[in-house]
């Protein structure tokens, strides 16, 4: 089989030698050897799931999530962009500059059109069938088979072919409603995004140049009225976060003057996705929503012991959750329940709003994670950190034909340990 790098090309590798961080690691059994004799440190912090200027996030650049991260005292971060591997190098030389250990990981969104057709939510809550689902640990550099590279190259395409036709609907409403307000969708997608134009730098676009037309909180606030065609802002004018859920929710949405529903071929199924993420040397992982707005849950997720099936049928065998949306109880005895049925278990932040939340993770409402749950947090990201070594020293993983060595998960997560001490004292 083929394989490619995806970056050989890009303007970044051609300033880098884009080598694995692993690259002066020593072999296991040494590696093992020295970390026995450390001396046993604290269970670290871990955001184990950031996204980067590469799909949408709040970080104006790889390195401020890293800057933050130091000043949290958060050890761990891991790259979960959506539908592409190309912040991956300069993250691992933000993490070597800042010791703080990478995982590289990436996100699709997948349809699953059996559940979609049955009316199932997954883990989308409006969306019947739509899935999605996480890679964790993928090669670093990033290298899959070609076959494989073209899935995610179309896939980036025809979201962005569709993000082009929002700008061109939204340009129509403006004009129509004598707003004033223009946009060129490829100087948006140059100006505010990488490779990804996503619907998030339009509501994004569309902020800036409110403010950039007007000076007042007032004329602002009538501009955005005028906008959403006499329904009043309801953010605080100096809330960005808020105001771009708000465009996005009048305009870019079902219903809104800009919307543009997505074609079938944005998605790829399920299967496909886990073929990619296995391929590009990952562990499938699905990520749990769990409860949300007066404890709802999805249809796929309201019943545990049945999810917990439904997964393993699915040779998918790690989750992870976004503690921030959960309350603390629900949390606790879902992540307990999995990880006593031997499932790998990471925690993440996302950031892939504009809204700048701490980097060190809590549950709803503030509450901080108990040691219990940074535990599991920590022997999750340990078998991922395990598996991005032994890939990168041309080994096995954490899986065997597509498949989780779930009875060697405790060797994994000792190895683990030792292979993010080592690259913390380097």
């Amino acid at each position: 089989m083929a394989f490619i790098n995806l970056h050989a090309d890009s303007d970044y590798n051609k300033m880098t030698d884009s080598k694995s961080i692993f690259t002066n690691f020593p072999q296991p059994e040494d590696l093992l050897k020295w970390y026995s004799a450390q001396p046993k440190s604290a269970v670290p912090d871990i955001n184990g799931h950031i996204h980067t200027p590469h799909s949408f996030s709040a970080f104006s650049e790889v390195e401020q999530p890293f800057l933050l991260a130091k000043a949290e005292g958060v050890s761990v971060l891991g790259i979960n962009d959506f539908y592409t591997t190309d912040g991956y190098n300069e993250f691992a030389e933000m993490a070597e500059k800042h010791k703080i250990f990478p995982l590289f990981n990436i996100e699709f969104m997948a349809l699953q059109k059996d559940l979609q057709e049955a009316g199932v939510r997954v883990n989308d809550p409006s969306n019947p069938g739509r899935t999605y689902f996480s890679g964790k640990g993928l090669r670093q550099p990033a290298k899959m088979s070609e076959a494989s590279a073209k899935k995610i190259k179309d896939l980036k395409e025809e979201s962005n072919r569709q993000t082009y036709q929002m700008v061109e609907k939204l340009n129509a409403f403006l004009a129509e409603n004598e707003i004033g307000l223009s946009f060129d969708a490829a100087e948006l997608q140059s100006r505010l995004a990488k490779n990804l134009f996503r619907e998030r730098h339009i509501a994004q676009a569309i902020r800036i140049a409110v403010f950039e037309k007007e000076e007042t909180d007032l004329g602002r606030a009538t501009l955005f009225n005028a906008i959403f065609q006499g329904k009043a802002v309801k953010s605080a004018i100096d809330d960005v976060a808020g105001l771009e859920n708000e465009i996005r929710g009048n305009l870019l949405k079902s219903g809104g003057a800009a919307f543009v529903p997505e074609d079938p071929k944005a998605f790829l199924s399920l299967e496909e996705v886990q073929e990619i993420i296995i391929d590009a040397g990952g562990i499938p992982c699905y990520p749990v929503l769990l409860d949300f707005g007066n404890e709802n849950y999805t249809d796929f997720e309201d019943d545990k012991e049945k999810l917990l099936t439904e997964l393993k049928g699915k040779n998918v065998f790690s989750i992870e959750l976004i503690p921030a949306r959960n309350k603390f109880n629900i949390l606790k005895d879902f992540v307990t329940y999995f990880n006593d049925n031997g499932f790998v278990i990471t925690f993440g932040s996302e950031h892939n709003t504009p809204k700048l939340d701490p980097m060190k993770l809590s549950v709803g409402g503030g509450t901080d994670l108990d040691d219990e749950l940074k535990q599991i947090n920590y022997e999750g990201t340990a078998v991922i950190a395990a598996h991005q070594y032994l890939v990168a020293k041309g080994e096995e993983g954490y899986l065997k034909n597509g498949i989780a060595k779930t009875d060697e998960k405790g060797a994994f997560v000792e190895l683990g340990k030792a292979v993010i001490a080592k690259f913390l004292a380097f």
